[in-house]
């Protein structure tokens, strides 16, 4: 008799426990340097840390949270920014 095989969608936001992940997670994003990807981790890190209260945090919309965090998303720089703020994380630069 076959077994039926169950899977579900792999979720990174499940596997971001620690300051360190996700500040490892959202530099691998950086390094990829596409936009899409970086407001995507954002969003990825934003539902691991709880997006209602980010969205509390940032004065912002859950909902319009969830659509400027998404792949499909174009958020504003300040969006990003304030995103970031809330998560307790700070951007910086380094020469390449």
């Amino acid at each position: 008799m076959a077994s039926t095989l169950k899977t579900r969608t792999w979720d990174p936001a499940e596997h971001l426990e620690t300051e360190e992940d996700i500040a490892a997670y959202l530099e691998a994003a950086f390094e990829e340097g596409d936009p899409a990807l970086v407001a995507a981790a954002l969003g990825d890190i934003a539902r691991a840390k709880g997006m209602a209260q980010i969205a509390r945090d940032t004065g912002l919309g859950r909902e319009s949270l969830y659509k400027a965090l998404s792949p499909e998303g174009n958020p504003e720089f300040a969006t990003i920014m304030k995103v970031v703020s809330a998560l307790g994380l700070k951007l910086h630069a380094t020469p390449v």
